[in-house]
């Protein structure tokens, strides 16, 4: 997708086309230059974003219509096509409810942050091997900080074991992608290449999607982007327990930092039925380290 058509038309023929092409991150502050941040950790700043071509950038980046987008931003975020996911900071009005703060709106936008997708083709096959165990696979959980590429990963993946890609035979894939990342569904339609077996539900809270393809999917393999919740990982249970394979992505910054989550306590001493693969980058190349259920190294790349 050509992201220039989202920047504020004054800015547009300063910025370097080739930067955006390589761009992982944009992001517009009020005030602050207009800043590029690339694969190879090089940055790029332009100009000065003024509070008007900030409020022009979000009608470009809502189709002129943010209230269709109003429960998505609440939660400080939406997905635009492609499945970019544009972050928003600012002024936040809230109320106290039954489960606590919940936020209402966030208007006076002072910040947006447009994180770039990126389909990058076999840039997980090498972890296939690792994942494979005997006829089938290892549950796996793809783990890293922020902005490494554990969806970009995760994506491929699935892509690669839907389309039977030099495996025996392709697998039945139940996605479930909330925040409309992985497969970037238009009319419910995935605009990203997931092989020919992928079954997705978007836009759709995990803990609900992964139940209903559980019970009218029968998938082999269940994925789920950002697993976090207790209800989500009891849901995961719920599957593994179902002998569904289940692959999904995490927060953490290194593998013992994972496994002493109380969320991950239940998958401890499954060490021959669990991988835990961590993504990290070394410039632009990715780096995995692959561990078992209880934190052994195994193999780095």
């Amino acid at each position: 997708m050509d992201m220039v058509r989202y920047l504020p038309k004054e800015m547009r023929q300063s910025v370097d086309g080739d930067a955006l092409k390589k761009a992982e991150e944009i992001r517009l502050r009020v005030g602050q230059p207009l800043e590029i941040v690339m694969g190879d950790e090089k940055i790029r700043q332009y100009g000065r974003v003024s509070q008007a071509q900030m409020r022009e950038c979000l009608n470009y980046l809502t189709g002129y219509s943010p209230y269709i987008l109003e429960e998505e931003m609440r939660q400080g975020f939406f997905t635009i096509e492609g499945g970019h996911r544009v972050g928003i900071s600012g002024h936040t009005s809230y109320h106290r409810g039954d489960k606590g703060t919940v936020t209402d709106s966030v208007s006076s936008v002072g910040t947006i942050n447009i994180r770039v997708a990126h389909e990058v083709k076999g840039c997980a096959a090498e972890l296939i091997p690792w994942m494979q165990k005997g006829k089938g696979w290892y549950h796996t959980i793809l783990f890293s900080g922020p902005g490494v590429g554990k969806t970009t990963c995760l994506r491929d993946l699935i892509r690669i074991i839907s389309s039977g890609e030099n495996l025996l035979r392709g697998y039945k894939v139940g996605l479930v992608d909330e925040r409309s990342e992985i497969a970037a569904c238009h009319m419910g339609v995935p605009q990203n290449d997931l092989g020919t077996r992928c079954d997705v539900l978007d836009n759709c809270p995990k803990s609900v999607g992964m139940r209903m393809l559980l019970r009218s999917m029968s998938p082999e393999i269940l994925a789920v982007d950002e697993l976090g919740s207790a209800e989500e990982f009891e849901i995961v249970q719920e599957a593994m327990n179902s002998g569904v394979y289940v692959f999904g992505t995490m927060h953490a910054g290194n593998v013992r930092e994972l496994i002493s989550r109380k969320e991950m306590k239940n998958k401890r001493g499954q060490k021959d039925a669990v991988r835990l693969i961590e993504i990290c980058r070394n410039g632009a190349r990715r780096k995995y380290c692959v561990y078992n259920g209880e934190g052994e190294q195994l193999w780095e790349s």
